[in-house]
């Protein structure tokens, strides 16, 4: 008797621990104390028992069962949430699907300052997640997009297909062959530059030299013009220009005696007079020297 007792009581506690054992797999800790509440959605797409619940996206819970309603037609989702947890009324339950399939629960707390009772039903609300969205707003512009890419397509293949294009390829390898033959030749005429560096430099050195020697000399010569009196020549020059425009101004005068000379029209046509006379006298004097000169002989 005390045998088959002892046997009862070990699968009891083995099927205990199996059930614990699958459900801590789950990660559901049936032994630490938590409240339950319900939600339903219209679809729980990716939604599985042990799902988290989160709350800001702290966990404060997980999916324990998933069933359907038949006489609301929709799924029940029963939660375990923390004890400590105390859920006002008017909470929202949404579902956030991420990218790759798998879902979970997050709840909006209200500002409700009445409680909801455990064992109460949350108010579960279904958004199009990602993967929605993605199928609602991406793909009718990618099936919009995709008689445009076979056309671009058809155009490549045509472009590839194209005999001028195989022409034009040949063309830029005979153009790149060119190239490196002109590369070789720009390195030789460098290397030639290069070798005649050092007497170009000493050409020019030189020149710096003679440039040297010519300020050197420019430097002497300015020196030299520094120390030459040109203060009082300058003066000279300018005492010599007021005489000369002093005596302009005596030939000018009327009132004096170069004045009078110059400018008396009577003096000038006696001397005219004068001139004239003497001319005809020259004149006279060649037809008939006999006139004027007496000759005796002894």
């Amino acid at each position: 008797m005390k045998k088959n007792i002892l046997i009862a009581v070990t699968v009891i506690i083995s099927i205990g621990l199996l059930v614990w054992g699958i459900e801590f797999l789950k990660g559901i800790n049936l032994f630490k104390p938590s409240n339950h509440y319900y939600v339903k959605f219209e679809k729980v797409d990716g939604l599985n028992n042990a799902a988290p619940v989160t709350i800001n996206g702290f966990a404060v819970g997980q999916v324990r069962e998933l069933s359907y309603d038949y006489e609301s037609h929709k799924i029940s989702v029963l939660l375990n949430m923390n004890r400590d947890l105390k859920i006002p009324q008017g909470t929202l339950a949404y579902i956030n699907s991420s990218i790759t399939g798998t879902a979970s629960i997050e709840l909006v707390i209200s500002d409700s300052k009445e409680m909801l009772e455990v064992g109460g039903e949350i108010q579960g609300i279904n958004e199009s997640g990602m993967m929605d969205q993605l199928s609602d707003k991406v793909l009718p512009g990618i099936v919009n997009i995709l008689p445009k890419v076979d056309s671009i397509m058809s155009s490549i293949n045509s472009l590839v297909g194209d005999p001028a294009l195989a022409a034009s390829v040949q063309r830029l390898d005979i153009v790149t062959a060119q190239l490196a033959e002109s590369s070789k030749r720009l390195t030789a005429l460098m290397n030639s530059l290069n070798q005649n560096v050092p007497g170009v430099m000493g050409n020019v050195n030189e020149i710096a030299c003679n440039l040297n020697t010519t300020s050197s000399n420019l430097n002497e010569f300015t020196g030299n013009l520094n120390k030459m009196p040109l203060d009082s020549t300058i003066n000279n020059l300018n005492t010599t220009i007021a005489n000369l425009q002093a005596a302009t101004n005596k030939l000018n005068d009327k009132n004096s005696s170069i004045g009078l000379l110059l400018n008396d029209k009577a003096l000038y046509n006696n001397a005219n007079h004068t001139i004239q006379s003497l001319d005809s006298l020259f004149v006279d004097i060649k037809k008939n020297p006999k006139r004027y000169l007496t000759v005796k002989i002894f």
